[in-house]
């Protein structure tokens, strides 16, 4: 018969007296991940290599510290690289509408934002001085004189013509001149003029029209040297202007000499200067104006600013931009809009950087997760990565949402790794989904959430443990507290041999440990501590499997754990919710009868049965014909139910309980009821591993301690499963004092054993089982099946 698990295979116990400290304050600080160096050179692999695609995808479960691993590591390799180009963006003095991009070395675009503020400043001084001068009125005043004199000799000759004409006139304005007719030196009211004779009237007319062609071509001439004034006072201006602020703006040329954008924009700044230089002349603004006015007033030199977009400080590094909220204004930048007298309005002061201006040159992190939840962040993050360059466009106007305009800045050239973290589930789904991810994010960094556990690692993860404890400014752990956070990750994994590597949980149960300590009264984290902070957690989650035990004990859902029965066995399972699991007992019955060979799922035929468990039922009936009947029919059918199960029933991991219900069944031997069965099985029937083992053995071990704690109980597990072991301290003490076993088997031969008591038998050469096996007495009851087929189909013997 086999034996149980030895004790000391239930549980791996951490000897902390090969740990080299006796509290977690002798440790050393370490920000460094354990157990990651492999990821770290696959992270450093993706940002060194300089091909089209090379983005990365950092996978792995949420928690254990992919964020800080993959930030830590961007940081350190950031400064020993130089910063990237500053950015601005500057007025476009031809088209407002598209303001210009120009890039700086690092450190140099605030010292022309300065230099350009400054300039402006010095043309507010300067101009309204030059234009208040002596030499500029002089010369305003030489040409004003010039053209008053040549517009007097005019209006002399016109009154000289006037007199040979019989004609008054009069200069209303340089523009106008009025004339009227003279009779005997007397100039005539109209009133006389109508009082004529008509040959008197005529020749007065006759004169007048004559007069008024020499009035017209006088008029003109003024009108010319009117003209020509305005030219050479727009002259003097333009050259004044010109004089003025050239040698300032050359010294701002010779400066930035090495940029060709900013000597082209220098030379618009210049001309617009000139051309409203009457913008600097203004005294300031109308007092009288009223004050929601006043914005217009104080914007009038702001087309002179530059927008100082991308900053970075001399001789820095490069950027490491994580962006929290990736939505799609927050990645690829934004021109804000203001209000004004109930319009919108904007300029290129207002253009926004996104994430992806800001880590330009360097390294940017998203949260994939985020990223696919945000509307168009991630279809433009895309675009911008295959075409290198960040093209600002709201979204209402590529969509045609609202008809306002808006600017349309120059695109900027990219040159960012972007770094994506996420789950696994999200890895599969974008590169199974997405054709444009495969061919943009050709690095994946998968993080491992499981390490060895060997006397290397466990001196790495004490020391996590302490570093994790100093973060949190918490309590110093004792080295037999580190040992018991050791044990409680190898059980989070349901593993002796390896322990987790999440740093949420760990940091949640240091946290919760130094609460308890502190109420305790101690000053440093006992083992005591940890225990206590496990179980208020559970406590804090196991209200559902409290619901279940109590349905239990009043059996309402009826568990038998007396005795023994036929076609009867309990089943292991177990339930996952909201982030905790326990095992509860099912009770699985399985009936046998004539038939054509098949076996009857009735959770698959009501629906309730998923695939898999569909499948484990379909290799039970491989196994029983190929075992049982490989030469006979298998004149049998069979039913198998999980009794009182009323949601959908997944998984495989009961197919080897439903086959020693099966062979109970047809060998008519009863199956022990105090021993509770998991495992798959395959075609050959060979117990394959499950999940789950712990919470399955604890939850049947719980429900029979409520029942009756003097009875013995066991259960019977795959022995792969053995290495997975980390029971609780209960279970532990009751397999010492013989209560409880854990049985690890191999073969359903060795599992039905167990469960009847009575040895399976192996085949001998002739194919024939011991006498009183199991599997003889399953044979004999299938070729009693077969040969009750063969006489019910006999054809009768008939009398004439």
């Amino acid at each position: 018969m086999i034996k149980p698990v030895d004790y000391t295979n239930l549980y791996n116990i951490c000897d902390v007296s090969k740990l080299s400290f006796s509290s977690t304050d002798e440790l050393e600080y370490s920000e460094e991940p354990i157990c990651q160096k492999s990821v770290i050179a696959e992270v450093d692999f993706g940002v060194s290599i300089q091909q089209e695609g090379y983005n990365i995808f950092a996978m792995g479960p949420s928690g254990i510290g992919k964020h800080s691993t993959i930030m830590r590591y961007l940081e350190d390799k950031a400064k020993n690289e130089t910063a990237p180009k500053d950015w601005c963006y500057v007025n476009n003095f031809k088209n407002h509408q598209k303001p210009i991009a120009i890039d700086f070395p690092s450190g140099k675009a605030e010292e022309f934002k300065e230099d350009i503020a400054e300039l402006i400043e010095l043309f507010k001084t300067i101009l309204p001085t030059v234009f208040e001068s002596d030499n500029y009125r002089k010369e305003y005043e030489s040409f004003n004189q010039k053209s008053l004199k040549s517009k007097e000799l005019i209006y002399k000759g016109l009154e000289k013509e006037a007199v040979k004409y019989d004609v008054s006139i009069s200069a209303a304005s340089t523009n106008r001149i009025t004339y009227v007719p003279i009779l005997e030196s007397k100039v005539l009211s109209p009133k006389e003029f109508s009082s004529l004779d008509a040959d008197q009237k005529e020749k007065i007319t006759k004169k007048m029209i004559e007069f008024e062609a020499i009035v017209k071509e006088g008029l003109n001439k003024i009108r010319d040297i009117n003209n020509i004034l305005q030219k050479e006072l727009k002259d003097l201006e333009r050259d004044t202007t010109k004089e003025s602020v050239e040698s300032l703006i050359d010294d701002i040329r010779v400066k930035y000499e090495s940029s060709q954008k900013v000597q082209e924009y220098l030379n618009e700044l210049e001309k617009d200067v000139i051309h409203n230089v009457y913008d600097f002349l203004d005294k300031g603004q109308d007092k009288s104006a009223p004050p929601f006015m006043k914005q217009f007033y104080k914007r009038s030199y702001e087309r002179y600013n530059v927008n100082l977009f991308i900053s970075h400080k001399k001789n820095s590094s490069s950027p490491v931009i994580y962006e929290d909220n990736p939505t799609h204004q927050n990645v690829v930048g934004k021109v804000e809009h203001l209000s004004q007298m109930g319009t919108l309005v904007t300029d290129f002061n207002m253009i926004k950087p996104g994430a992806l201006h800001k880590a330009n040159g360097g390294y940017l992190v998203l949260d994939a997760r985020k990223l696919l939840m945000m509307p168009f962040a991630y279809e433009e993050l895309k675009r911008v990565l295959r075409s290198k360059e960040i093209r600002m466009e709201s979204l209402s106007q590529q969509y045609s949402l609202i008809s306002t305009t808006s600017l349309e800045p120059e695109p900027i050239p990219l040159d960012v790794k972007v770094i994506l973290i996420g789950e696994r589930m999200l890895y599969n789904m974008m590169y199974n989904y997405d054709p444009d991810f495969k061919e943009l994010f050709k690095v994946s960094v998968d993080f491992d959430d499981e390490m060895e556990r060997d006397e290397e690692s466990i001196e790495l993860y004490a020391q996590m443990v302490g570093s994790v404890s100093k973060h949190n400014k918490l309590l110093p752990l004792s080295v037999k507290a580190v040992g018991r956070v050791i044990e409680q990750s190898s059980k989070e994994i349901s593993h002796s041999l390896k322990f987790s590597t999440h740093l949420g949980r760990l940091a949640d149960l240091l946290k919760e440990s130094d609460h308890w300590a502190k109420k305790n009264k101690h000053k440093i984290i006992e083992k005591s501590d940890i225990d206590q902070a496990i179980t208020t957690q559970i406590e804090r989650k196991n209200r559902l499997q409290k619901k279940f035990y109590g349905l239990i004990d009043e059996n309402t859902i009826m568990i038998n754990l007396k005795g023994s029965k036929v076609g009867q066995i309990n089943a292991l399972s177990y339930i996952s919710v909201g982030g905790y699991s326990f095992g509860i007992p099912s009770r699985v019955t399985a009936r046998t009868r004539i038939g054509k060979g098949e076996i009857i799922d009735i959770e698959r035929q009501v629906e309730l049965g998923g695939p898999i468990h569909s499948k484990g039922v379909m290799i039970l009936g491989a196994y029983l014909g190929s075992k049982y009947a490989s030469d006979i029919p298998l004149s049998l059918s069979a039913s198998l139910v999980f009794e009182q199960s009323y949601g959908m029933v997944e998984g495989d991991s009961a197919s080897s309980t439903e086959l020693y219900a099966l062979l109970s069944s047809l060998s008519n031997l009863p199956i022990k009821q105090n021993i509770a069965v998991t495992g798959s099985v395959n075609q050959f029937g060979e117990i394959q591993p499950i999940g789950g083992v712990n919470e399955k053995i604890e939850g049947f071990f719980d429900i029979c301690m409520r029942q009756n704690p003097d009875q013995f109980y066991g259960v019977i597990i795959p022995q792969s499963n053995v290495k997975h072991l980390m029971l609780k301290e209960k279970v532990l003490e009751a397999v010492k004092n013989k209560k409880f076993a854990v049985y690890g088997v191999k073969t359903i031969d060795e599992g039905i054993s167990i469960l009847t008591g009575i040895k399976a038998g192996d085949e001998n050469k002739r194919g024939k089982f011991p006498k009183k096996s199991v599997n003889a007495l399953v044979v004999k009851r299938i070729l009693e099946l077969s040969k009750t087929v063969k006489e019910f189909h006999k054809p009768s013997n008939s009398k004439s």
